[in-house]
């Protein structure tokens, strides 16, 4: 029987997995950065531009979003560690997307590389 780590080792097996520091470069001709944490991961901080579509709902969002149908564009996927976005990646492809790129490490390694990020503003009680 197959464990989650055993899906996601298969996943990176046949996806393209790209370091933080190559993901910088490729944001330039990115078309859409995905990041497929739940929205309360989301919520706490992401890459700048990204949009959220949790991985439970990636087909039925692509499928019902006319902006992201077109099968050629360029796609950056994301995570926390990066199981999640390979396993997307994976999806997309069986889904006839031909430009997709997950980031390896994901949002922690981002982060630690000090890479630019959105958090929410914190309230002020002046």
């Amino acid at each position: 029987m197959k464990t989650a780590h055993d899906l996601v080792l298969a996943a990176k097996a046949q996806c393209t997995e790209i370091s933080v520091k190559n993901a910088s470069d490729v944001l330039q001709s990115t078309d859409v950065i995905i990041d497929v944490r739940e929205a309360d991961e989301f919520a706490v901080g992401h890459l700048v531009g990204a949009i959220n579509i949790p991985r439970g709902l990636l087909e039925f969002k692509l499928s019902g979003t006319p902006a992201l149908e077109r099968r050629d564009m360029n796609v950056l996927l994301c995570c926390k560690t990066s199981g999640r976005s390979a396993l997307a990646a994976t999806t997309m492809q069986a889904m006839g997307y031909l430009n997709v790129v997950s980031m390896a490490g994901g949002y922690d390694a981002w982060v630690a590389e000090g890479q630019p990020v959105v958090k929410p503003a914190q309230p002020a009680f002046d």
